[in-house]
């Protein structure tokens, strides 16, 4: 019943995402390019669709041939404006997935602004031998002011968007025929295999355009990590080790963690916090409670890569330091589709490339 009432909202809100897409499509509203090469990584719903692990990719793939900036919101930080992140940055002032970005990559530049166009402005005029080769977008998709060179649009395979509504009745944060603006479309969280039949009512669904491309991947967990190295328990090995968990989250959506947990551990407590959630002391002092009154002895507790750049803010007892793991992720391609992927990548950075070192030249005679 009460989802009768957000239908007026949700029509108010997509008249006023389409105005602007209007606006955007007819040039009345301006959108950037940059000689820099940008590349956009984002989504059409609310909810995780793996943009982090995405973007991580990214930076894997292109940092061992090019210069790499990464630009984020920085999404519930404290602070406002243009910030250049530092490993030693703290999680509530720039964001978790910024930092988690810069703690695995600290060769790379990773930058926070809510104006993506102000952020770029600022990035070119750095030194000449600072300049990236390339920008990674993240959360870029309904950030028109930037034209990016390749727009990547994630749908999350178990939670197709076809059925799906607009805000605040669905999750969808815009029309889902908007996904014609992506060149390359990635359907995320896939099993191990997909079926023929699969793919071709995906495809079917997608509409694909002659100019998009569409891949599917599926997220490999990887060994579990202790989030204070220095003084964690002997890590242990969840395939042979009966232990207990207590599974601590701040994001969308837990339930593939503790899916893939329940392979390990018959005995999983879970503590679900909001997405980005910024923990508090009321907080900190549940977890304690709660892993406290677990009755085994074998026992640990496991959160996201994402939420352990928060929980590392906050002042923690030696119990919790000493039992409290993470578990990376990482993406793969199905059907050895990632070769095709880094290709079309690699191929627009190194074709663009040539108009971010003219900029450079540029900048040299300017200084």
């Amino acid at each position: 019943m009460f989802k009768l009432f957000l239908y007026p909202l949700s029509a108010v809100y997509g008249l006023i995402i389409s105005i602007r897409n209007f606006l955007y499509d007819y040039k009345l509203f301006k959108s950037t390019e940059f000689e820099i090469p940008v590349i956009s990584i984002g989504n059409i719903t609310v909810g995780g669709t793996g943009k982090t692990p995405h973007t991580e990719y990214l930076v894997n793939l292109l940092r061992k041939q090019f210069i790499v900036t990464t630009i984020s919101r920085g999404y519930k930080r404290k602070t406002k404006g243009y910030q250049e992140v530092e490993v030693s940055s703290l999680a509530s002032a720039i964001g978790d997935e910024p930092l988690q970005i810069k703690t695995k990559f600290s060769d790379i530049q990773v930058i926070v602004d809510e104006k993506r166009v102000h952020a770029i402005k600022k990035i070119q005029v750095q030194d000449a031998a600072e300049l990236p080769d390339v920008i990674l977008l993240d959360d870029g998709f309904q950030h028109r002011s930037v034209s990016p060179g390749i727009n990547i649009l994630l749908i999350d395979f178990n939670r197709p968007i076809d059925k799906d509504q607009l805000l605040p009745v669905g999750r969808l944060r815009e029309a889902r025929w908007q996904m014609r603006r992506a060149n390359v479309i990635i359907y995320t969280k896939c099993p191990q295999e997909i079926s023929p039949i699969t793919r071709r009512i995906i495809m079917k669904d997608v509409n694909l355009r002659p100019y998009q491309n569409l891949f599917f991947t599926t997220m490999v967990y990887q060994p579990l990590t202790p989030v204070f190295s220095d003084s964690a328990i002997d890590t242990p090995k969840l395939a042979s080790d009966a232990v207990s968990v207590l599974l601590v989250t701040g994001i969308a959506n837990p339930e593939h963690l503790r899916k893939y947990l329940s392979n390990f551990s018959d005995d999983i407590s879970d503590l679900k916090f909001p997405d980005h959630h910024n923990f508090n002391t009321s907080n900190i002092q549940q977890i304690e409670q709660k892993f406290a009154a677990m009755g085994s002895e074998n026992k640990i507790i496991i959160t996201t890569e994402k939420d352990s750049m928060r929980l590392k803010d906050m002042d923690l007892s030696s119990a919790l330091k000493e039992h409290l793991f993470y578990i990376p992720l990482k993406i793969k391609f199905l059907d050895s589709e990632g070769k095709n992927f880094d290709e079309k990548i690699v191929t627009y950075v190194r074709e663009n490339k040539s108009n971010r070192d003219l900029h450079k030249r540029n900048s040299k005679k300017a200084h």
